[in-house]
């Protein structure tokens, strides 16, 4: 098939790498897929947060920024025309982002066939964390993209309900997660570690650190005298970095404290190879964390909250050991049982593996899943599915 690809990212995040796997699993499928998208995010380092695009709009009032948001729907509707015409595409996949219809607006204008690819229920987030101030165009945005959409594949079945609640029939709906690309994500039971990891059992957390992540306590946690085996690693950056390594300096344990700063993507999987027991921190309540999923694939030992979305990957006790974030020090309780069981932790790692191919969690079979619905849309003779092992 011949697929337009539509997203708004301009940050080059992990946002940016969902976009990036699923055109390249499409197109390894043998699919021709056209890009319609911001150029910042492909000329940027990762880590970036979207450039002038970004300062732009955390100038301005909250109102002009979202009615400029709007206004570049009109923008991208003329993009969209020019490349359909251009390009003659079968369908359409499209990233969702708020006060942005105009995938819908040029698929019923062509009357194409549309995939709506949902990552997080944006009017609630937005107006959740940072405030809203056009809410009825920004809801009537969300609910007419995702009522409009042929199809709409949410990340989480959490998500799903959202999205069913907008209206949307349930046999419209299909969940699909994050993925991995095992051949850069799989358990490297033999590498050499870096020299600073030889011989430590090491914690680790990717992303960027806040202070409710209690990375604190296990900083206290390495310090005590029969811990001096643990080292904690932070892959990432963050605003609680700085007061962190002030603690490790205090406590005597500079050496046992390693931030990286931010990294390259490419380096991702070097970088959880020093990790023994990895760390996923609370997310959005409806998110498919991919950090979560990386961890899975190098079959690390998982401390994760017992949140429902997490829970759709997670069984605590048997991949995982999951915590109440409600209960004081219990990300510590489920650390200190890892620590004193070695038999705990190798069946944690070797279901942590199996997971990957027991959902299979690949953005392999993400595309065909996508490639399947298209193929059912559009009428053609459809596809076998057949999931990658």
């Amino acid at each position: 098939m011949k697929i337009l690809y539509h997203h708004r990212i301009a940050s080059k995040d992990g946002q940016y790498v969902h976009v990036e796997e699923i055109i390249r699993a499409l197109r390894q499928l043998g699919h021709d897929v056209i890009v319609v998208g911001p150029k910042i995010a492909e000329e940027s380092e990762f880590g970036s947060d979207g450039g002038w695009v970004s300062k732009l709009r955390k100038s301005l009032p909250k109102f002009c920024s979202e009615l400029l948001e709007f206004c570049y729907s009109f923008y991208v509707f003329f993009k969209l025309l020019l490349a359909i015409i251009k390009h003659k595409p079968d369908a359409i996949y499209e990233r969702y982002n708020l006060f942005l219809p105009a995938g819908i607006w040029v698929k019923k204008l062509f009357r194409l066939k549309l995939i709506l690819e949902v990552n997080s229920p944006l009017y609630d987030e937005r107006a959740q964390y940072g405030g809203i101030a056009l809410k009825p165009l920004a809801k009537w945005s969300e609910v007419y993209t995702w009522r409009n959409a042929d199809h709409v594949c949410p990340v989480t079945h959490v998500l799903a309900h959202y999205v069913i609640k907008a209206g949307v029939p349930e046999d419209h709906i299909t969940v699909i997660p994050n993925g991995i690309d095992p051949k850069k994500f799989f358990p490297n039971q033999g590498i050499t570690r870096n020299r600073q990891f030889e011989g430590k059992l090491t914690i680790g957390f990717v992303g960027f650190c806040r202070e409710w992540h209690q990375l604190d306590k296990l900083l206290s946690l390495i310090a005590e005298p029969e811990n001096n085996h643990l080292m904690l690693l932070i892959i990432g950056d963050g605003p609680a970095a700085e007061p962190l390594q002030e603690q490790a300096k205090q406590l005597g344990v500079e050496s046992r404290f390693h931030i990286t700063g931010l990294i390259e993507r490419k380096d991702m999987p070097a970088w959880l190879d020093q990790i023994d027991i990895a760390l996923q921190p609370a997310v959005t309540p409806w998110s498919s964390p991919l950090k979560l999923i990386e961890y899975l694939a190098k079959g690390k030992v998982i401390v994760a909250p017992d949140t429902d979305n997490i829970k759709e990957l997670l069984c605590d006790n048997k991949n995982a050991l999951l915590y109440n974030m409600d209960t004081p020090d219990a990300i510590l309780d489920c650390i200190k049982r890892i620590l004193s069981s070695d038999n705990l932790r190798a069946r944690l790692q070797m279901e942590a593996t199996k997971t990957i191919q027991d959902k299979k969690l690949t953005w392999e079979n993400n595309a065909k899943r996508i490639e399947y619905i298209f193929s059912t849309l559009t009428s053609k003779v459809p596809v076998t599915f057949k999931e990658t092992k």
